[in-house]
C-alpha cells in the first residue's frame, strides 16, 4: 500500500500535468487580491486608457491561452468581465488599420509591428 507521501506525489503530479494546480493558485491569488483589496480602491474608475490597455491585454491572454493570467488580471485591474469594447472599435481608437491577416492576431501584434514599421522608417529618413 502506498505511503501518505506517495499518495500526496502522486495527486500533485496529476494536478500539475493537468492543468488543475495552476488554475487553483490562479484562483487563490484573485481571491486573495479581492478580499485584500480596499472599499476605496474598488470605488475608483478605470480610465479610459486603462480599459484600452487592459483590453489589450485581455484579447493577447485570451490568444495565448493563458487563462490562469487572466483570471487574475480581470479582478486586480478591476477591469470588466464583459468586454467594454468590441474589437472593431478598439481597433478605431488605436488607428489600427485591419486586412484580413490582423484578425488572426491579437490587436497588441499590430500595435508592436506599426511600432517597428515606424521605427524603420524613420531610421531610412535619418540615412
Amino acid at each position: 500500500m502506498a505511503s501518505t507521501a506517495e499518495l500526496k506525489a502522486a495527486v500533485t503530479n496529476s494536478l500539475e500535468s493537468s492543468g488543475t494546480l495552476q488554475q487553483l493558485r490562479a484562483q487563490v491569488r484573485a481571491d486573495i487580491y479581492q478580499s485584500l483589496e480596499s472599499p476605496q480602491e474598488a470605488a475608483l474608475p478605470l480610465s479610459r486608457d486603462n480599459l484600452v490597455i487592459n483590453e489589450l491585454l485581455r484579447e493577447y491572454l485570451q490568444f495565448n491561452g493563458y487563462r490562469n493570467t487572466l483570471s487574475v488580471l480581470l479582478p486586480e485591474a478591476r477591469q470588466p468581465q464583459t468586454a467594454p469594447f468590441d474589437r472593431q472599435l478598439l481597433a478605431e481608437m488605436l488607428g489600427i488599420t485591419e486586412d484580413s491577416n490582423s484578425f488572426k492576431v491579437p490587436l497588441l501584434y499590430a500595435l508592436v509591428a506599426q511600432h517597428k514599421q515606424n521605427a524603420q522608417g524613420k531610421a531610412q529618413v535619418a540615412e
